[in-house]
Formats: structure tokens, C-alpha cells, sequence
């Protein structure tokens, strides 16, 4: 039984990478796709490519920095499908790489305006929605959540808070059905790869293209966790860096 069918997911940062391989993923999977990115030429492109799978679908360029932007597509999604049953909190930079007395403040500082608070515009745009119904929350996190990286300050700040994020939007409204996961993929391969790579800044920028994990495996992840694992792991991070977590999702072992 495929229990994605006919629902709704929206997702932040689907131009490319992780996003962009979600959203056709679940498209495949029969789901409504409300996506949010940045970029409009390639969201463009993207709605083409849901046309083509045959799914209803919203494409509209924003900001996750921008509470209104993340407010306005989770109307659009209310409006047009009724509700949402999936949130998938993907948007995230990597900039600034840089030792911390050496980083650009302005890009320090905008990081975190997307990485955190890009979270929790989506968390406060969608839950009052989900609350009627319940639903699933996969706020994208990562090793760095839990550990620190030479020349990455912003980055495993903003994840580290992201994990806090999962944790209250869990302890608050699980109760009430909805379910915020945290996913960490380990190293995908994506553009966000070849930035670490030309930083040559810690090991991370060291690895060899092959090491990283294709970004549809992640969109795999989110359909297990959207489908049928989201219960069980609310309020922690689901990994891919283990191999009971690729077994679940079923994905090859490391």
C-alpha cells in the first residue's frame, strides 16, 4: 500500500540537490509537490520535470530567511491541496568555510538566517496546519549537529540548533500526531560537496567524490520516514551513517 499516494509535502531548497531529488521522488511516489527554492530558472526546470511525472504541483521561488515567503507557500499549499502532510525542512548553506576570526560576518550571520531560522519558519508556517491532522517534519541535519569541524562554525552552530529544533517541535506537538525527524545523511553528493572540496579546509575536503552518497538515497529517506518510520524516530536524528538505518530504508550497506 502506498501511503504517499494523493498526500502533500512541501519542500524548502528543491532547485537542486537533496531538495530537487526529493521532490521527484515523492512526485513518483504519487505525492503533491509544493516546492520553495531560491532560484527561479531552476525551479522552472523543476516543475517541468513533475509535469512530466503526471503530479500536481506548486513551484515558488522564495526565501526561507523570509517568514512571509515560508507563511505564503504553505497557504498556497493549504488553498490548493487542503492541507500538508509533509514538511521537509531542506534548505541549508555550508558558507561561510572559514576559521572563525577570519570568517565574512555577513555571510556568518545569513547562514544562520537560513539554516536556523529558515527551520523555524517552516515549523511555525506548517504546524498550526498540521495540527487538525497530524503529519511528519524532516528537518535535514547532520553529523555536525553533535561534533565540530575546523573552518565550520556556522554550520555545525546552525545544525546543532536544528537538532534542539526537532527536539521541542516534538516534545510540544507529537501529542497531537505530527512527528519531527531530524535526517542525517552523512556526505551527499551535491554542489554543497564541491564547495567543502575547494575550501581544502579539514578532512571533509579531503574525500573522494565517490565516498558521498547519491541525494537520492536521502529522498529515499524521507519517503521511509514520511511512510511508515517517522514514529518511531521523532525527536531524534534518523542517519544514514549506519547500516541499521540504510537497512530500514533499504539501501546498501556501507
Amino acid at each position: 500500500m502506498n501511503f504517499l499516494n494523493s498526500k502533500t509535502a512541501v519542500i524548502t531548497g528543491a532547485s537542486r540537490g537533496i531538495g530537487r531529488a526529493t521532490a521527484l521522488f515523492l512526485a513518483e511516489k504519487g505525492m503533491n509537490i509544493v516546492a520553495m527554492a531560491r532560484h527561479e530558472a531552476a525551479l522552472r526546470h523543476l516543475s517541468s520535470e513533475l509535469a512530466s511525472i503526471g503530479v500536481a504541483s506548486i513551484c515558488h521561488a522564495g526565501d526561507v530567511a523570509e517568514f512571509q515567503d515560508v507563511e505564503r507557500i504553505v497557504s498556497a499549499a493549504v488553498d490548493q491541496f487542503g492541507g500538508v502532510d509533509l514538511l521537509v525542512n531542506n534548505a541549508g548553506l555550508i558558507d561561510p568555510i572559514a576559521r572563525l576570526a577570519e570568517s565574512d560576518v555577513a555571510a556568518w550571520d545569513y547562514a544562520m538566517d537560513v539554516n536556523v531560522k529558515g527551520v523555524y519558519h517552516g515549523l511555525r508556517a506548517v504546524i498550526p496546519v498540521m495540527q487538525e491532522r497530524g503529519g511528519t517534519i524532516i528537518n535535514i541535519s547532520s553529523g555536525a549537529a553533535t561534533s565540530t569541524l575546523e573552518g565550520w562554525s556556522a554550520y555545525c552552530a546552525s545544525k546543532a540548533a536544528v537538532l534542539s529544533l526537532t527536539k521541542s517541535a516534538h516534545q510540544e506537538y507529537h501529542h497531537l500526531g505530527i512527528n519531527t525527524v531530524g535526517l542525517s545523511p552523512g556526505t551527499v553528493a551535491t554542489d554543497m560537496q564541491s564547495t567543502i572540496k575547494d575550501s581544502g579546509i579539514n578532512p571533509v575536503s579531503q574525500l573522494d567524490w565517490s565516498s558521498h552518497i547519491p541525494a537520492e538515497w536521502v529522498a529515499r529517506a524521507v519517503a521511509y520516514i514520511a511512510a511508515e518510520g517517522g514514529e518511531g524516530f521523532s525527536g531524534s536524528d534518523f542517519s544514514l551513517k549506519t547500516n541499521e538505518g540504510r537497512a530500514l530504508v533499504g539501501l546498501p550497506r556501507i
